[in-house]
């Protein structure tokens, strides 16, 4: 097992572009849907495993670009520690001042590890700045928990 990290920072009116967030549904639009309908399913397709929009579904980040990858580890406590430092590094921009003074990073440390070790996934969000979000997440592979049937980006043969 091991896990890949994410971090996604944006406006937040692209955040709430939810169909592009979403995968699309396993079967296209019966033959004889509308036009429209037919169109934006095909736009979705296409987009959705492009988009670096954060996914709904924290395991969907698997089929995103490699690119996005931020980190990748052998060990539940290196990712957790990655997203501490991310909270840290990110917190003077956080929107709220409860989110704003979080401090105890270790206890947020602790808790990931733990969830990271049991092979589940990690998805946090902070408002920034107005507009701005930010999206961090650690996803558990081989295999994932909640979606096995995705591949983990170092099975899709290319290397981590």
């Amino acid at each position: 097992m091991h896990h890949h990290g994410y971090l996604w920072v944006g406006a937040k009116e692209r955040f709430d572009q939810e169909a592009l967030r979403r995968p699309p549904y396993p079967e296209p639009p019966p033959t004889g849907s509308k036009p429209e309908l037919i169109q934006r399913y095909r736009e979705v397709a296409a987009e959705f495993p492009t988009v670096d929009l954060p996914p709904l579904e924290t395991a969907y980040w698997l089929v995103k670009p490699r690119p996005l990858i931020r980190g990748t580890w052998g060990e539940a406590k290196e990712a957790a520690d990655w997203i501490g430092a991310r909270v840290a590094e990110y917190a003077p921009r956080f929107s709220s001042d409860r989110d704003g003074n979080f401090t105890d990073v270790a206890l947020l440390i602790n808790y990931t590890t733990g969830k990271l070790s049991s092979g589940a996934d990690v998805s946090l969000g902070f408002y920034l700045e107005r507009p701005s979000y930010l999206s961090l997440a650690v996803v558990t592979c081989s295999p994932n928990r909640t979606k096995p049937e995705l591949l983990c980006p170092d099975e899709q043969g290319e290397t981590v």
